[in-house]
């Protein structure tokens, strides 16, 4: 099939998946299709480029690591194995998406946009960062706090893997290898576990399999003699992890904040004083520790704009995540009962998988 017909089909296909006739918002949707098909037009098999005397060593290298990487998702850690990042796309930009996330003055709640098929999320993602300025800046002008963020990767759930499926990208392709490991089962995980309408359990859920799939490799990479990925990983890590606990504690202080409803202005008035202090004691917080990382001040820019709407985004990769650790653990590490387990968590209601969650991790954490 010549590509301009493959690029028409898939624009038709895409379209009647999302059920766009007669949409109103019939501009945005239209981006999100015409963006994602450039990025699958620019994809080449991975081996293409590994033939390519165009091609630098260096990016050579970064996918030959890819594959290795991609087949250990599927044999130590049961991902799927489908098409998905067994192709590479240099978009000559930073991110390939970037997040609007909005959330009022006194709540860590994010505002949530509904699609067809993911369902609610508390994001709208848009290919061109100067639309996704725009669309913060209206809803500004509404009264809500809002953060915009570029995205190195998005996951299609697998609904696109007939053609061609997600693939590598410039923009996450020269991670640490630790962090290149990461990316990868967070993303192959959503295909495997997607609850409509939850967007803080469908991304915990990822970032468990993330979090215990890039130790198993980087645990079999020192036993081939590549211990340098794995302390270089540890370092990082760590102070991904002091830092995630930081902001926890800002989260749990300052929705203890918004919980009080006062009813008048005075009330108001002290509120909004608690809540500007909590943001200080993060910000001074935040310095104190970064003077302990040697120079590192990669999270600079996050908590200059640290906000309700920050916080709330963070939340949704967090939140549940031991609770499915301890699932984890509980299954015996297995992938695949734990994968099934999972599945049957996102059968039930919202409530009832979140209490089930934290059950599981009381219940270890005990035990």
């Amino acid at each position: 099939m010549k590509r301009s017909t493959l690029k028409r089909t898939l624009a038709a296909a895409l379209l009647a998946a999302l059920g766009l006739a007669g949409c109103a918002d019939l501009g945005y949707y239209w981006q999100s299709v015409s963006g994602h098909l450039q990025m699958l037009n620019a994809a080449r098999p991975v081996d293409d480029w590994l033939g390519d005397a165009q091609a630098s060593e260096q990016l050579k290298s970064r996918l030959a690591l890819s594959q290795r990487i991609r087949s250990f998702a599927v044999s130590e850690l049961k991902l799927p194995d489908n098409p998905s990042y067994r192709r590479y796309a240099d978009l000559r930009r930073s991110a390939v998406v970037w997040n609007v996330v909005a959330a009022p003055e006194f709540s860590l709640t994010l505002k949530t946009w509904c699609f067809p098929i993911t369902g609610c999320v508390g994001y709208r993602g848009y290919f061109n960062e100067a639309e996704a300025r725009a669309e913060a800046e209206r809803l500004k002008a509404q009264g809500l706090e809002t953060s915009v963020y570029g995205v190195p990767a998005y996951s299609t759930l697998g609904w696109m893997n007939w053609a061609g499926g997600d693939p590598l990208l410039n923009t996450f392709i020269g991670y640490p290898e630790g962090e290149l490991a990461r990316l990868i089962f967070h993303e192959l995980a959503h295909q495997v576990v997607y609850a409509k309408d939850d967007t803080m359990f469908n991304e915990s859920f990822a970032t468990a399999v993330e979090r215990v799939g890039s130790q198993r490799w980087l645990d079999s990479e020192a036993l081939r003699g590549n211990a340098k990925a794995q302390q270089d990983y540890a370092r990082f890590d760590g102070r991904r992890r002091q830092f995630r606990a930081l902001a926890l504690a800002t989260r749990l202080e300052l929705t203890a904040i918004y919980d009080k409803k006062p009813a008048t202005e005075a009330g108001k008035a002290a509120q909004a004083a608690l809540k500007a202090q909590a943001l200080q004691h993060f910000r001074d917080s935040y310095a104190s520790l970064k003077a302990s990382w040697d120079g590192f001040a990669g999270y600079d820019p996050w908590v200059a704009r640290a906000n309700n709407a920050a916080f709330g985004a963070q939340a949704a990769y967090d939140e549940l995540v031991p609770g499915f650790e301890a699932l984890l653990e509980h299954e015996g590490r297995d992938w695949q009962r734990f994968y099934d387990a999972v599945k049957g968590l996102a059968r039930l209601p919202k409530e009832e998988r979140r209490k089930a969650l934290q059950m599981n991790n009381t219940e270890t954490s005990n035990g």
